[in-house]
């Protein structure tokens, strides 16, 4: 179909070039035709003005200034003045030398006999006029001017009316060639005229012809080209075009086609991503939603950590205040105990020195008890001897019960201090015992004491570097609340973001929804099709 020629086929470049052309070779021939005519017209008129004007001018002027010479051959006629005839003379020279030019003028014009023939006789007339004038003219210079007068009358006057019969004729002649140019003139541009009315109605019809084939030819495929984008720009992009031409508009119809299909598939890509984004967009919203109200607990949560991060801080700190405190003391304390130790040493050694005192004590008391035990002996010894002696025993005996008396008191004391003695140094063995377990019991203090300040020491430390780090913990938590607080605002940002999106696919899928597929309207025909059975079936 497409392989057979029509205008069709053409391109509308070759079609206006075409149409154009043929309206440009009429247009030519038209100016080619009047260009002819109007050179033919100027030759007729270039005719007219150098041949037939010429010699019309060159004959009138002949007659006018006759009939000048005329007047002047009256005025000396009828001028008596001898004075005045001598400018009337000069003016009628100046005159017939403007005849001559004229007459120059005219030979080479007149080109056929009968012109020549009467040209001939012109002059022949009026060089007998002019021979006769000069006659005239010598008799008035002469004085004779009734001879003059009689000459001018009976010879002159009468040639100059042969003259004026002679120019008369001549002037007949250039008149009806004047009318035949002008006649033939008019015939030449009436003949254009109607030629160039019959090209220019060729022109009209053929122009006119081809306008409308060419307008045709691209108005109805652009007709149906603005039709099928009136339909794609409705949205329906199922129904078919076909693409008849070869041409421009041909190849539009088939870019429309390639166009609706591409767009078709686009649609069909951006329907199932505009759905995906939308059903994505709503579980982000969610999620999101979600994830802000999570970040505004955790929000929440990390401002109670952070204030009891604070109240641990301060509670650490007072701590390491504390333990700093503790330190002091207990190195207070390890001094004391040092000091403390160092006298319970002295007092070990000095309850031994009190051990060893109250041993020798004790032996210096079972000495005197030995010798109270001795000394009672020999009392009762003289006692015994001063019985024996009598009388004069008697005061012995008295002495010597004195002494025994003293000797058991003594002998009692002994016992008692030494029972003390041996109490006391008991008890001094017991407190040196004691002192030597306190003794061992303080090294063991200042030894713990030492320990205790050691480990208050390190514990002062670690509390330091407890309260260091528990404060940038506390930094820390500070700025993950205020990180927690951002992220919250970006999340209901986000949330708002996604639900932005989300009705942005909405839209999008709103939007795209205007576009009607081929398939749509297929599916649309499935179901109605069971419709209109049912439908058929109830009826």
């Amino acid at each position: 179909m497409l392989s057979r020629f029509t205008i069709g086929n053409l391109s509308i470049g070759t079609r206006l070039t075409l149409g154009f052309g043929v309206v440009l070779a009429l247009l030519l021939a038209l100016t080619g035709l009047s260009q002819y005519e109007l050179t033919h017209i100027g030759g007729i008129n270039r005719a007219i003005t150098q041949e037939t004007w010429a010699k019309a001018n060159a004959i009138n002027t002949i007659d006018v200034t006759t009939r000048a010479n005329a007047r002047t051959n009256l005025e000396l006629i009828v001028n008596t003045d001898p004075r005045a005839a001598e400018p009337l003379l000069a003016r009628i020279d100046t005159n017939r030398k403007v005849i001559d030019q004229a007459l120059a003028t005219m030979r080479p014009l007149f080109d056929t006999d009968d012109e020549r023939q009467k040209l001939r006789l012109l002059e022949e007339v009026r060089g007998r006029y002019v021979k006769s004038f000069q006659g005239v003219g010598a008799l008035l210079k002469g004085g004779e001017r009734d001879a003059a007068r009689q000459r001018l009358l009976e010879e002159t006057l009468p040639l100059l009316d042969s003259l004026q019969d002679r120019i008369i004729e001549i002037s007949r002649i250039q008149s009806i060639e004047m009318a035949d140019a002008g006649a033939a003139s008019q015939q030449v541009i009436e003949g254009a005229g109607r030629m160039n009315l019959m090209l220019s109605g060729l022109a009209v019809v053929l122009g006119g012809f081809f306008a409308w084939k060419v307008s045709k030819s691209i108005t109805v495929p652009l007709a149906q080209a603005v039709t099928v984008a009136e339909t794609v720009a409705r949205g329906d992009l199922g129904q078919p075009i076909h693409a008849n031409t070869l041409d421009e508009t041909g190849r539009l119809m088939r870019a429309l086609h390639d166009m609706q299909e591409k767009l078709a598939g686009a649609v069909r890509i951006i329907r199932a991503g505009s759905e995906t984004i939308s059903s994505a967009s709503g579980q982000i919203a969610a999620g999101n939603t979600d994830l802000s109200s999570r970040t505004e607990e955790q929000a929440a949560s990390l401002e109670e950590t952070a204030a009891s991060m604070e109240e641990l801080a301060s509670t650490v700190k007072q701590n390491a205040d504390n333990a700093r405190q503790a330190n002091q003391l207990a190195a207070s304390a390890s001094e004391i105990a040092q000091r403390g130790g160092a006298v319970v040493s002295a007092v070990v050694s000095t309850m031994g020195d009190i051990s060893a005192s109250s041993r020798k004590i004790s032996e210096i008391v079972s000495v005197i008890d030995g010798i109270a035990f001795q000394t009672n002996i020999l009392a009762l010894n003289a006692a015994v001897e001063a019985a024996r002696a009598g009388e004069q025993g008697k005061g012995f005996a008295v002495v010597a019960g004195e002494v025994r008396s003293l000797a058991q008191r003594s002998a009692q004391a002994a016992r008692e201090v030494k029972v003390l003695i041996e109490a006391s140094v008991g008890k001094v063995a017991e407190g040196a015992e004691h002192a030597e377990n306190a003794g061992s019991t303080m090294q063991e203090v200042v030894a713990s004491v030492k320990r205790v300040t050691d480990i208050m020491g390190e514990i002062a430390a670690a509390s330091q570097e407890q309260a260091s780090g528990i404060e940038q913990v506390n930094r820390a938590v500070s700025q993950m609340d205020e990180v927690t607080q951002q992220n919250a605002a970006l999340v209901e940002e986000a949330a708002a973001a996604a639900g932005s999106m989300q009705d942005q696919a909405h839209a999008l899928v709103k939007a795209v929804g205007v576009f009607r597929l081929g398939e749509d309207a297929a599916r649309r025909d499935d179901a109605t099709m069971p419709r209109e059975r049912g439908a058929l079936m109830l009826t």
